[in-house]
């Protein structure tokens, strides 16, 4: 439900007192909801949340529009006021964002966010030893980025669901040339190429990646829209060897795509993580958390398929799931 537009935000806290409170009892969200505090405006100048409607965003991406709505929707289930801005695009446009204080939630995937705020040599080598590439699973990585990420921002307790980056080949091509893993590529004795967003390039786990790590030599064929519909084509086609495709898409099953494996961890583990401004109501933190303690590997890939199967909103696919897990 929605709440009401004078609905006031709970006790605004600190990053630290943010990260102490985000396994509050219901004692908390209690005290929280009846919280005095005005919902004044955000703050642009030094960034964060300091009241008013909480500005949540998606990324252009259609499973990452589903988990903001389902953590919108729990914000407006505790009384918050909550103010949508979905397929927003990519990192480069909204962390911008989310630092100035203009959004102060999105659904993010925990090695990839860390990639992004991770110093990189002047090579951009991903086998330097950055804060991100010596985080190997999703416990270093959540505690990397809370000493990683500017003040303003923190991160929440990571979902068990992950959505990874994946570097998938038909059936077809795989059993052609044996392929297994990444490394298996440089089997093929040439250039691959690949299906991805343009911003794939400059990627760790890119082409600089792939050559470092795997002795592989890649190069991008841009196909904006996220792994969906279009990467797919093109790999399914022949267009390209290779797709760059989120692990929990329908459409690697349904077209009896096949994942390489990655033995190396050139793609860091990508958890559903919520980002949020240091400052929001400890009682949306808690709310966010709820969502993320039942978020698992299938239950994302069913809510995925509702979207590419169904054809359902993100808005319906939400609300269906929270009621079944009774959180409605």
């Amino acid at each position: 439900m929605t709440a009401p537009s004078n609905s006031r935000p709970g006790k605004q806290l600190t990053r630290r007192g943010l990260l102490a409170g985000v396994g509050a009892t219901t004692g908390l969200l209690a005290l929280s909801a009846c919280s005095d505090t005005d919902p004044f405006a955000v703050d642009r100048a030094s960034g964060g949340y300091s009241g008013g409607p909480i500005i949540i965003g998606s990324q252009q991406y259609y499973s990452n529009e589903i988990i903001a709505e389902l953590y919108a929707q729990m914000m407006e289930k505790v009384g918050l006021s909550v103010t949508r801005e979905y397929q927003i695009g990519q990192r480069e446009v909204y962390l911008p964002e989310l630092e100035a204080g203009k959004i102060h939630v999105i659904p993010e995937y925990g090695g990839n966010l860390l990639e992004y705020y991770s110093k990189t040599s002047a090579s951009g080598s991903p086998t330097t030893a950055t804060p991100a590439r010596t985080a190997g699973d999703t416990a270093s990585i959540q505690d990397t980025l809370l000493r990683t990420l500017p003040h303003s921002l923190t991160v929440l307790n990571p979902a068990e669901a992950t959505d990874q980056d994946s570097l998938t080949v038909t059936k077809a091509t795989a059993q052609a040339h044996s392929l297994t893993s990444i490394g298996d590529l440089a089997s093929l004795g040439r250039p691959i190429t690949i299906a991805a967003n343009s911003e794939f390039t400059t990627r760790p786990y890119g082409p600089k990646g792939l050559k470092a790590v795997y002795g592989v030599d890649a190069s991008v064929t841009p196909v904006e829209d996220s792994g969906g519909p279009l990467t797919v084509k093109a790999l399914t086609d022949g267009t390209v060897d290779v797709a760059d495709i989120y692990s929990s898409d329908p459409a690697i099953r349904a077209k009896d795509l096949v994942i390489l494996s990655d033995p190396q961890m050139l793609i860091l583990p990508q958890n559903v993580t919520p980002l949020v401004s240091a400052s929001m109501p400890a009682i949306a933190a808690t709310a966010i958390n709820r969502v993320s303690a039942l978020l698992t590997p299938d239950e994302l890939r069913s809510l995925n398929h509702r979207s590419t199967g169904e054809k359902l909103s993100s808005k319906v696919i939400a609300t269906d799931w929270l009621t079944s897990k009774k959180l409605l």
